[in-house]
């Protein structure tokens, strides 16, 4: 064996090893999930005439397909008309700005406490927008809604109550899935949202650590907001970062799994491209901000070391892409030298960091009412997608590792709520790259090797040569037929 194919070797067990160690994390998260949960109880519960005044603040961007509904949502509130105010923070450069102006007139006309605030000037994007809107608002708690989000009538009656407690900062819930059903693509997105907010916020939540403010469905006390240095757009995830300097700065969050503020999931890969893009160099882009605070701190020892792997996390995908290209080779090598034997040592880490997978996605099925055994089938179907996404995603963490800024890219919303609704003929598409050719690329290269295996009868490593092979070309395919 040579030096170079022994360094590959090296190589792929030394990533195989640390990515294994990022899927038992995941085992962790769910045994401190199942340790500490317990149902959400406020300290105390307002009186009516006590209860504190909400200004609802609802950031747009040409959004004309979906604002309405929206504003409809939060103007249904079963809260106090006198004690509301309402934001359309509008920074729309297409009809949608007629929209939001018209849509203020009406309901101020039906007795609502609204007003739109249309900026020309998109400094800050959406942390911009709150800041200005932050500015002006009424409300000691501000609650904010992206615009694919149709809060329930009673979501301030569920959430206010929690700031009876002078410490808490900030409120989030669970978010739900309006259209869950409607693709294999939307099956997956709901089941890596349902793992996010069923059993990782709540671990952390219930168990002491840090989480954080997702960017809609939470409510923020103004003074919080104040404490911790104000909305920046330093960061493309101007959520997490707010929320890393919040509890920084000593404020305790929140978090209510029994409450479910349900969305609209992106349909069109390359809308969901955009997302993913966006929120892993976001994380990026705050770990390296924030984290030298966090380790300097005098935070307990379980506090830090969980604020690491989450703030992180999202490097795991430049090591899928590393495994992608490496095992491949591995496999080729020792073929070639007979040594098909030493593939059985692939199947621990392999195997571990796949169940430890399959486990967390199947316990968040249960907990958020989904049939969690048929919908567990659906985990390898994610995984593989999940692993078609990781050169976009290694993409978006490379460029926040080295520093370049990109504009904060919202994601487009079709108004689907259901199989019969047709996105196609709208507007907005996700931004057009050249990834997918490199990963179709990268699904031929491995197809190479997946024939190779096959010829050589080496069953052992097929498995997982296929979830990489399936996932590139799904993904890939899915985006260059999607925007023609």
């Amino acid at each position: 064996m040579s030096s170079f194919e022994l360094s590959i070797l090296i190589s792929y067990f030394s990533v195989l090893f640390l990515l294994t160690l990022f899927g038992a994390h995941r085992y962790v998260l769910t045994i401190m999930f199942y340790r500490n949960r317990k149902p959400f109880e406020p300290k105390a519960k307002f009186s009516d005439d006590e209860l504190p005044h909400v200004t609802v603040q609802l950031p747009v961007f040409n959004e004309q397909y979906v604002l309405r509904r929206l504003v409809e949502a939060v103007c249904n509130f079963d809260y106090p008309s006198h004690r509301l105010e309402v934001q359309i923070l509008d920074d729309s450069t297409d009809e949608t700005k007629e929209i939001g102006a018209a849509l203020a007139e009406e309901f101020r006309e039906k007795g609502h406490d609204i007003v739109h605030i249309h900026r020309v000037d998109r400094t800050g994007y959406k942390a911009g927008a709150l800041e200005a809107g932050t500015q002006v608002a009424k409300g000691e708690l501000l609650a904010v809604f992206d615009a694919d989000f149709l809060p329930p009538p009673h979501f301030l009656q569920r959430t206010v109550h929690a700031f009876s407690d002078d410490k808490i900062g900030m409120v989030q819930v669970r978010w739900g899935h309006i259209n869950r059903d409607y693709s294999m693509l939307t099956k997956s997105q709901a089941l890596f949202l349902d793992g996010h907010f069923a059993i990782e916020h709540a671990a952390r939540y219930h168990s002491g650590r840090f989480f954080n403010f997702n960017g809609t469905s939470g409510i923020w006390r103004r003074q919080c907001i104040k404490d911790a240095g104000g909305w920046q757009h330093d960061t493309i995830t101007e959520d997490l970062d707010l929320s890393y300097r919040a509890q920084l700065a000593g404020w305790n969050f929140a978090y209510i799994n029994e409450v479910e503020s349900p969305a609209e999931l992106p349909v069109e890969m390359n809308a969901f491209r955009t997302q993913q893009h966006r929120w892993a160099k976001g994380s990026i882009e705050t770990a390296l901000k924030l984290l030298p605070r966090v380790v300097k701190s005098d935070l307990p020892f379980h506090v830090k070391s969980e604020a690491m792997f989450h703030l992180t996390g999202n490097l795991s995908y430049l090591l899928l892409v590393t495994l992608a290209l490496l095992m491949p080779l591995s496999v080729y090598i020792r073929i070639q030298h007979d040594w098909h034997h030493t593939l059985i040592a692939d199947l621990p880490f392999l195997i571990g960091g796949t169940v430890s997978l399959l486990i967390f996605y199947a316990c968040s099925q249960k907990e958020v009412g989904q049939p969690w055994i048929s919908r567990s089938g659906l985990v390898p179907i994610a995984l593989t997608i999940g692993a078609g996404m990781s050169l976009n995603n290694c993409k978006a963490v490379l460029e926040a590792l080295v520093g370049y800024k990109t504009e904060f890219t919202r994601t487009p919303k079709y108004n689907v709520m259901s199989k019969v609704d047709n996105w196609k003929a709208k507007l907005y598409k996700g931004h057009k790259t050249w990834l997918p050719y490199a990963e179709l690329a990268i699904a031929i290269y491995i197809t190479v090797i997946i024939g190779y295996v096959i010829y050589k009868q080496s069953w052992m490593s097929l498995p997982f040569l296929l979830m990489f092979q399936l996932g590139f070309l799904y993904v890939s395919l899915s985006s260059i037929l999607q925007r023609r």
